[in-house]
This record gives C-alpha cells, structure tokens and sequence, in this order.
C-alpha cells in the first residue's frame, strides 16, 4: 500500500498542462506565431541527442516559448541486453537541458541482437517481458530522476505464448516499474479492431488513475487493417474513445500526433481546441 500511495502522489504532483502537439519542423515558424494556442509541445527526443548547434539553437528557440516535452523512442526498454550507458546518459544531459517535467518511451523494444530495429516494436505478452522492462527500467531511473512515463505500441501481431492479454501486460509493467502512462488511444483502437477486441473494454482494463498523458492522431484503413499512420485526421471513432479515456482518467495533458501529410497548421490546431475543450469538460484543467 505505502508503494502504490508514493506512486500515486508522485503522479499527482505533476503539473497540467493542457492540449499540444508533437513538434515538427515544416510548421516552426508559423506555430511560433500562433503559440497561443499551443499549451505545450512534444519533442522527439531522439533527434536532440546527438544534435548539431544548429538543432540545439531550435530547441533553445522552442523553450523560449513552449512547455517542451521530451518522448523518446530508441532506448529500447524491453531489450534482453539491457541499457546502454552512454545513451541513458545524452538522455540524461538532454533531460537536464530542458527541465522538463516528466519524459516518455515505450513499452516496447528497438533493438534486439545487435540489430536496430528503427521503431518501437511489441513485447510478448509474458512474466519474463515483464521482468526484462522492469529491470532496465530501474536501470534508466536510477540515472535519471526525471518522472518516466511509458506508451503502449501499435502491436500488429501478437507473439504465441502470451500469458495475459495486454492490458494486463501494461498494467504489471506498470506495477513492477513504478511508472506512469502515456495513453495512446489510436494505438489502442488499431489493435483491438485488427484482433478482434472493444477498445472501450481495453480502456477500461488499465490501470488509469496511473495516466499522465494521452496521445491521439489519424488512422486509415489498409487490407482489411486498422493503421496508426498519423498521416490523417482524426476519424470520429477515435474522438469517442479519446472522450472516454478523458473521462475516465486523471490526464494531465492531451497530445495530437501528426508525422506526414501535414496539412495546413489550422486544421491541427482545430483539434488541439477539440482535445482541450474535452479536459475542460471533465476539469482536468481550466
């Protein structure tokens, strides 16, 4: 009980922040114009690692005016080999750079073998998954204070073998790391349909008074399958399911994810006014 209550506080002491996007550069200069209406916005981490000074003096410009946070998506938290040091520690350094509030990665792996993957990829549903995330986890938190939160991924199969389903899965891992969530509702939606499950009850089966932060974006149909392409507006069944999870969960923030096929920066931030109108609504903020 005296665990569960430190996490709970832990979590209840970040801050709100409101309805953002994931930053991407084709639209700086016009965002910058319009921060306004911007409550914050996501960075992914892993460019600013290794970055020139022209990349670092955008970010500086980026502080200037937004929230910044940090999502990360090559530190491979599920891999078997463990952590590599000199990553956790550029993290480390970036973390400290922008003093923000909390990071993200994911419940997942990029890299297995020596071979990088190149994106989040699935974890069996298994103990010893568990295991692995928990202990690399405790590796990553012992380097770096920050609050970690973890995504759940797109899973476009399911590994034979599994032991819990995969809600389960989140919430043990979860459990066994002491972290919070970063909700992804299109991801959720895309592998409930493409295996046959309700998103809703998917929802439903988490840990949510663990949620910080939820991520939405577009999906599309492709050969009879649902997929997180963020290349698209966001369809009305993914609304619905970002309404209840809103509801239901003590989000701080909400962010819209859109990688290409950008499409004029009104259209996105139409639905960042959408996404914050609904915290509005259930008073996870002003």
């Amino acid at each position: 009980m005296g665990r569960k209550t430190e996490i709970t506080n832990l979590l209840a002491n970040l801050p709100r922040l409101g309805a953002g996007l994931s930053y991407r550069r084709p639209f700086r200069d016009e965002l910058l114009q319009r921060q306004s209406e911007v409550d914050f916005i996501e960075i992914i981490g892993d460019f600013y690692l290794d970055a020139p000074p022209e990349k670092l003096d955008e970010l500086a410009l980026l502080m200037e005016h937004f929230t910044v946070i940090p999502h990360f998506t090559t530190l491979s938290l599920g891999s078997a080999e463990g952590l590599e040091e000199r990553h956790l520690e550029k993290i480390y350094l970036l973390l400290k750079r922008i003093a923000a509030p909390w990071w993200s990665e994911h419940i997942g792996y990029t890299r297995a073998g020596g071979i990088n993957l190149g994106h989040p990829s699935p974890l069996p549903f298994t103990k010893e998954a568990v295991e692995t995330m928990a202990r690399n986890i405790i590796t990553a938190r012992r380097a770096i204070a920050t609050p970690l939160i973890l995504e759940n991924v797109c899973s476009p199969l399911i590994w034979p073998g599994a032991e819990m389903t995969e809600p389960a899965f989140i919430a043990q891992v979860l459990h066994h790391s002491g972290c919070g969530l970063l909700l992804d509702v299109t991801n959720i939606h895309a592998n409930s349909t493409n295996h046959g499950a309700s998103p809703a009850e998917f929802i439903e089966q988490l840990p949510l008074e663990r949620v910080v932060q939820v991520h939405f974006s577009g999906a599309h149909e492709s050969k009879g399958r649902l997929v997180d392409s963020r290349t698209q507006s966001v369809p009305e069944s993914i609304w619905q399911l970002l309404d209840l999870a809103v509801s239901r969960a003590p989000v701080r923030c909400i962010c819209l994810e859109r990688d290409d096929n950008l499409p004029p920066l009104p259209e996105m931030l139409w639905e960042v006014e959408r996404a914050r109108a609904l915290g509005r609504l259930y008073k996870r903020w002003n």
